[in-house]
């Protein structure tokens, strides 16, 4: 039993080591670098080398793939790695891929996969592209206000290669021509901005040398320290995006005070950062750019023909080791980047924009948020990135919550913007889902509100509240009904105008008696809900008594303007002493009336 389950051990050693040596790859010796020309970019932030290699197969057998390595002091400062075939005027795009070689474990080994095999003494060219991030050193380590910035470049003076180079040579571009030193390995010649060493003949693998170049760099040392990047997508036509971005100047640090005086007037701060231009797509529109404390409008906004360009100029100049956040976002219609068939969905977009010129993204986070009830989801990147767990998004309307995908990538250039696809599944029934919420919750309310105010959800009966309901109530028809005898008085004088002017007594007779008639009626209703008051508002009471009291003067007023018109027809009385006593009379009913409106205004 102990024999079996050790040759199974045995065995299963065995295929593991066979897996493992399987994932490697070996440095073939047939392989020469033939002719090596690097150009060293450091005139910004940060560092780009382009290497072209002239490859030759000095084997019997012809290759695949061509290892390349980079320089022991730089390989943890790698932001990007690209490589192009070159023949004629033809380029052509090749894979890079990580890899690890046999006893090189401290080495940094990538695999370019030909275009095409290279036969036995064929040769081909190479162009491999390397951008790195934080390898200029400033120096000194912090400066004044009004002193220039200086920066330390450390690297391989030879082409670091696991294979035999015949000939190189390089170049470094500087800044400036203000070069306070750098290697002087001879073969050297310095124009202008401009180090050239070489050629070297005849270099072994992994040969390596000091290069070091000290040199003046004022271009903004701007670092994006962290993006949150969230894009929110609706099918109901268009995609929002916004970013939180924290950014530092990464340069040689300010040593001792800022002085804004000497800032606008000398012009100091020369590698201080006052602005830098933001590029979105060409259809980005409602751009808004702000801070904690709000809007920003030190920025400016320029469409051209392929994309949009806003100047963000922050609130204050950043200066070395000075660090600002704001948050920036736009809308762009979704039909640009989003495509369907069916029910099957496509976002195909950009995984981070351009913030500036020579950009440097420590960390982002991009979150994609789908529209809610999206289903087999799957993210295609454009390099490799990690994948967080997934998340819900709550907003108006929703239900369950909308998936969002969580994608993390860190140290990222301007060659890391790159399209990535999304793609997933959505009912279009789905669409109605918010309408019918919005129409459904309206009709909820309604009804809510209809029961309410229909129902009595008291315990015991308020008796004091009840009370005064009824005590309004009754005020309210005692106020009804002495409108209404208002009028009537006006009826009264009407009937008596035109009795005077037509002095026929019969028809004044029948228009006085309904008159009196509804007076009786309006005068006896008044009283019964006087009655009705004794018991529950006596003060109320009181005051419709006194309101009665000036009614019944007001009406023996009226009274007694009738008989003076009934003894003006009947020559009794002449029309001056008509006139009089009319006169007298309108005075003591319009007093009369002042008083019962007083008292009408106090109930």
């Amino acid at each position: 039993m102990k024999m079996a389950t050790h040759f199974r051990l045995c065995v299963l050693a065995i295929v593991l080591n066979v897996v493992c040596s399987a994932n490697q790859d070996s440095i073939n010796n047939d392989l020469v670098n033939s002719k090596v020309e690097r150009k060293i970019d450091i005139s910004s932030h940060i560092v780009k080398i382009t290497t072209s290699i002239t490859i030759e197969n000095k084997g019997s057998s012809s290759v695949k793939s061509y290892l390349f390595v980079l320089d022991n002091s730089l390989q943890n400062k790698l932001s990007f790695i690209g490589a192009v075939s070159k023949s004629r005027d033809e380029e052509k795009k090749l894979d890079v891929k990580l890899t690890s070689v046999a006893n090189q474990k401290d080495k940094s080994f990538y695999r370019i996969e030909l275009s095409s095999p290279l036969g036995s003494g064929k040769t081909t060219t190479l162009e491999v592209e390397t951008v790195f991030a934080h390898v200029l050193t400033p120096y000194p380590a912090e400066i004044t206000q009004a002193e220039k910035q200086f920066v330390v470049f450390n690297g391989n003076l030879y082409f670091f290669s696991p294979y035999k180079t015949t000939t190189q040579s390089t170049s470094v571009t500087t800044t400036s021509s203000n070069i306070e030193s750098y290697t002087r390995t001879k073969p050297v010649s310095v124009s202008d901005n401009v180090i050239k060493y070489g050629p070297f003949e005849a270099r072994e693998p992994f040969t390596e040398a000091e290069l070091r170049v000290h040199e003046e760099n004022n271009s903004p040392f701007l670092t994006v320290t962290s993006i949150e990047r969230i894009i929110e997508i609706s099918h109901w036509g268009n995609i929002a995006v916004e970013e939180h971005i924290d950014m530092r100047h990464s340069g040689a640090t300010l040593k001792g005070p800022f002085s804004r005086f000497d800032y606008q007037r000398n012009n100091d701060g020369v590698s201080s950062i006052k602005s830098f231009r933001t590029q979105f797509p060409a259809a980005a529109r409602d751009v808004y750019y702000r801070d904690e404390i709000g809007n920003v409008s030190t920025s400016n906004l320029r469409e051209l023909e392929d994309s949009v360009e806003i100047e963000i100029r922050p609130r204050f100049p950043l200066f070395g080791g000075w660090k600002t956040q704001y948050y920036i976002g736009y809308n762009i219609p979704s039909y640009e980047y989003l495509f369907n068939r069916g029910n099957e969905y496509g976002l195909k977009m950009r995984l981070i924009d351009h913030v500036y010129d020579d950009m440097v993204v420590d960390e982002v986070t991009v979150r994609i948020i789908l529209p809610e009830g999206s289903k087999d989801i799957v993210v295609d990147p454009p390099y490799p990135v990690k994948r967080g767990s997934n998340e819900l998004h709550h907003t108006y309307l929703d239900t369950v919550g909308r998936p969002v995908i969580v994608l993390y990538k860190t140290n990222l250039v301007e060659q890391h913007i790159q399209d990535f696809t999304v793609t997933y599944s959505f009912q279009k029934m789905l669409l109605l889902q918010e309408p019918l919420l919005v129409v459904g919750a309206f009709y909820l309310l309604f009804l809510i509100v209809i029961v309410y105010v229909r129902l009595d959800f008291s315990i015991t009966k308020d008796e004091a509240k009840e009370s005064k309901l009824r005590i309004s109530s009754l005020i309210n028809e005692v106020q009804d009904a002495q409108d209404k005898r208002s009028a009537l008085y006006q009826s009264y004088d009407d009937a008596i105008n035109k009795f005077k002017s037509s002095k026929d007594a019969t028809t004044f007779g029948s228009s006085r008696k309904k008159i009196n008639a509804d007076y009786a009626n309006l005068t006896q209703q008044i009283s019964s809900i006087q009655a009705q008051l004794k018991a529950e508002a006596s003060d109320a009471a009181e005051k419709i008594a006194e309101l009665q009291k000036l009614d019944s003067q007001y009406k023996d007023l009226i009274n007694s303007a009738i008989t003076s018109a009934e003894r003006l027809i009947s020559n009794k009385l002449n029309k001056q002493q008509y006139l009089e006593a009319d006169a007298t009379n309108t005075t003591k009913r319009e007093e009369a009336e002042s008083k019962m409106e007083a008292l009408r205004a106090i109930f």
